[in-house]
């Protein structure tokens, strides 16, 4: 990750929480995503979610409602998890393209 990527996403109050080879998970407060480093010019960002008592949990609508899903975990989504995983996510968006 360069500087001045790790400083954008600071702005944003995200985290860096470990690097491997061409990957980063970053995460604020309870919401996390991976980032794909590799070559590109802007890095590819994974689906945001969240960690929960029973490990990583991705949010998904299934029947109109919204669920966090995980390896060990099938539970509702309320209106206040949605809205942070949507914040996250558009936080995230933003430091990576630079605003």
């Amino acid at each position: 990750m360069t500087p001045e990527l790790a400083a954008r996403l600071a702005a944003y109050r995200i985290e860096l929480v470990t690097e491997a080879k061409e990957y980063t998970l970053v995460a604020r407060e309870n919401c996390f995503a991976m980032l794909h480093l590799g070559e590109r010019s802007v890095p590819g960002i994974g689906s945001a979610g969240m960690i929960t008592d029973h490990g990583l949990t991705y949010l998904v609508w299934r029947e109109g409602e919204p669920r966090l899903v995980g390896k060990r975990s099938n539970v509702a989504a309320g209106p206040q998890a949605v809205e942070a995983i949507r914040r996250f996510a558009e936080d995230l968006k933003e430091a990576v393209a630079g605003s």
